[in-house]
């Protein structure tokens, strides 16, 4: 699995929150799971290649929406000895911090 964060900022806009809810949609109706942040969105998704085509589709969205100027910053974590999820990475933090974990 391919978690995946990222921020799509349609430059000279005030607020956010409209496009934001544009991707989001777009997020659900492909039926990716996503976790919304107040900074990002972070993804889960197959492949890189499922990535790029989510994200691409969400810049371009931001066009459409009015945008004159876009900016897009992505980060992957692409990790294919075991399989992974959003979620996993979180635990193992709470779990160091509770003592649960080890070292």
């Amino acid at each position: 699995m391919v978690i995946v964060e990222f921020i799509i900022v349609p430059l000279g806009e005030e607020s956010l929150s409209g496009y934001v809810a544009e991707v989001v949609k777009l997020l659900e109706r492909k039926g990716v799971k996503y976790q919304l942040t107040p900074m990002s969105t972070v993804m889960e998704v197959p492949t890189v290649e499922e990535a790029f085509d989510v994200i691409r589709e969400a810049h371009e969205a931001m066009f459409q929406l009015g945008a004159k100027r876009v900016s897009t910053t992505v980060r992957i974590d692409d990790r294919r000895d075991r399989e992974r999820h959003m979620e996993d990475k979180v635990k193992s933090v709470l779990e160091k911090l509770s003592g649960e974990g080890g070292g």
